[in-house]
């Protein structure tokens, strides 16, 4: 059994009442729409985020309920069809031709079309999360719709500077990754606990500093999963569904070679090059063989663990239990991962 399977094995059946829900969102009676939600549908990840707000849920407050409120798996679902959406979006903008490996939506169906797909999912999320018949909930999930398109400005906003900032890389994706992983473990937790009556003596600490616990295990791990994907970008393999450099054809300068440059300044005029969109294919080789000349790989999987341990020391405040032992195997499974 791989990691992953381990890693679901406590939620199974938890997982299965999610993803019935969420299929019923990548269906429609409208032709158009229909053909690219089941374009969409194709090619689903790996769950992780839902896995994460299921496995927060049972951790907190859901280890002695045999049927988890329905209002986690709404927030499960809304989470991931906002997630879904954004990706729709994101592909439009950075014109990107392919995702894990397939056509993106815009590519065959046309830009227009495809904004207003995103924006039906987008609409889909927002009644989920009314579902959950939680303000608080309703209000991280609005919270994250605004990060993300926060984090998208601000990464454009970059590309015409001429300064090369880790915090501003961090700042980024803690808007753009780690604020739907948090979201999605707090959640899981905060709507858990709400239901149960044993939620105020679940090991150490009550509810809201379990909750805070859940929320700090998910911001963390979502960092270290961004940076570790970053890191992906300079493997030669055709299963990542891009091609090595992509981040750079489109003007991304990602944590390894932001340490490449404060490692050797010299860098900084072929790395603005690239930036600013003006470098070729020679350019961009140049910069990824030396990124990995000045350490940036070894520095960028540093770091990944560091924010893998701090996602790992946070789960100290819940009570053992086989959900625990997931998250952790979960938190581990993300330095490890090469898809």
């Amino acid at each position: 059994m791989d990691k992953l399977a381990l890693i679901r094995q406590p939620i199974e059946q938890e997982l299965k009442l999610y993803q019935e829900l969420f299929e019923k969102d990548f269906t429609s009676e409208n032709p158009l729409l229909h053909m690219a939600l089941q374009h969409i549908r194709k090619k689903q990840g790996k769950r992780m985020r839902p896995i994460l707000t299921l496995l927060a849920a049972r951790a907190v407050g859901g280890v002695g309920q045999p049927v988890l409120p329905s209002a986690v798996l709404h927030a499960a679902v809304s989470l991931e069809v906002l997630h879904t959406a954004s990706l729709v979006h994101d592909d439009i903008i950075d014109e990107s031709d392919k995702r894990r490996g397939q056509p993106t939506l815009h590519t065959f169906l046309g830009t227009t079309p495809s904004i207003l797909v995103g924006d039906y999912l987008l609409a889909r999320s927002i009644h989920h999360s009314a579902q959950t018949r939680c303000t608080a909930a309703v209000d991280a999930i609005a919270r994250i719709a605004e990060l993300l398109a926060n984090g998208e400005l601000l990464q454009m906003y970059t590309i015409d500077s001429d300064t090369i900032s880790e915090q501003v890389y961090y700042d980024v994706i803690r808007r753009k990754t780690a604020c739907v992983f948090a979201t999605a473990a707090q959640l899981g937790a905060l709507l858990s606990s709400q239901a149960s009556t044993s939620c105020t003596t679940n090991g150490v600490g009550d509810t809201p500093v379990l909750v805070e616990a859940l929320r700090l295990f998910g911001e963390n791990l979502g960092i270290a999963f961004q940076i570790r994907d970053d890191m992906l970008d300079y493997a030669d393999s055709t299963q990542l569904g891009k091609p090595t450099g992509n981040d750079m054809r489109e003007g991304k300068l990602t944590l390894p070679v932001i340490h490449a440059v404060s490692e050797q300044p010299s860098l900084l005029p072929l790395a603005l090059k690239v930036r600013h969109g003006e470098a070729d294919d020679n350019d961009i080789a140049q910069l990824i063989d030396a990124t990995i000349q000045q350490g940036g790989l070894v520095y960028a999987e540093r770091m990944t663990q560091q924010f893998v341990d701090l996602a790992i020391a946070s789960l100290s405040a819940l009570a053992p239990s086989v959900y625990r032992d997931a998250l952790v195997l979960f938190a581990k499974l993300v330095v490890q991962r090469t898809v």
